[in-house]
């Protein structure tokens, strides 16, 4: 009797630990989701695409009318989240789970092209640090002046104080990073919302009704699509993003990269 216990308890410790050895092996090859882990990336990666580009820019592109906003806005998601992919599924390819962009294009293309590649992809995200680095110090200048009665501090040294403070968030770790991105996305999803209901009862759904000529669609769409490529745009997050998943999801790491930027373009 002792014997079959025995037997039985340890026919189940091998079930178990099977099942565990599998669930860990679906879950390399990205058939099992962490689903707090791909959460936190995709209010991330939403909370990059999040500032200037979402809360100002696209009032001058609603100018234009409703709906060339609304046939570009689908245009330019479905753009987003495909460029996005691609990049994702470039860095995804390397099998060395910590090497990023820089790191890929070299060993792909050879230390030239890779280099060359490196400089591309310093100079397409730069200019978004210098809007953001322009539209973050006008806004807490501004925040201290006149609502807090502050005096005003000189440009260049709020200026240095704001984007050293954001060096040292992305510097610090990825867990440090991803906790301080959510603090300030959750309140700011929450005020949006808020904001969107509160102006209900101002809609005006007249532009329902007017469809513009083919000329003035056409000439609103190309004005549009720069302002909303920039909004939806979260490029310079895409590598890290990918290399973390690469470490979570190993092989499966491409798979679930899609599915995270399909969330967070939605």
């Amino acid at each position: 009797m002792s014997n079959r216990a025995h037997k039985a308890t340890s026919t189940a410790g091998s079930s178990a630990t099977t099942a565990t050895d599998r669930r860990e092996d679906l879950h390399r090859a990205g058939r099992v989701a962490n689903k707090r882990f791909e959460t936190n990336w995709t209010i991330s990666l939403f909370g990059t695409a999040v500032g200037a580009g979402v809360l100002f820019l696209p009032i001058n592109a609603g100018l234009g009318g409703l709906w060339p906003l609304l046939i570009v806005t689908l245009l330019i998601g479905t753009m987003t989240y495909l460029s996005h992919r691609a990049l994702s599924r470039f860095v995804c390819a390397s099998p060395v789970p910590g090497e990023d962009i820089t790191m890929v294009a070299r060993k792909t293309f050879g230390e030239g092209v890779g280099r060359v590649i490196t400089v591309l992809y310093f100079l397409a995200i730069f200019p978004i640090v210098l809007i953001y680095g322009v539209g973050i110090t006008n806004t807490v200048d501004s925040l201290m002046v006149n609502q807090l009665g502050l005096p005003s501090v000189p440009r260049w040294l709020l200026s240095g104080l704001l984007i050293a403070l954001m060096m040292l968030v992305m510097l610090a770790s990825q867990r440090i990073m991803l906790i301080v991105t959510q603090w300030l996305v959750y309140p700011l999803i929450l005020i949006l919302l808020g904001v969107s209901l509160y102006l209900i009862p101002g809609w005006n759904l007249k532009g329902f009704g007017g469809v513009p000529s083919f000329g003035e669609l056409a000439m609103s769409i190309w004005i549009i699509i720069p302002v909303l490529v920039f909004a939806f745009n979260h490029s310079p997050a895409i590598s890290q993003f990918s290399v973390a998943l690469k470490r979570e999801y190993g092989a499966g790491a491409s798979e679930r990269a899609s599915a995270v930027l399909k969330r967070s373009t939605l």
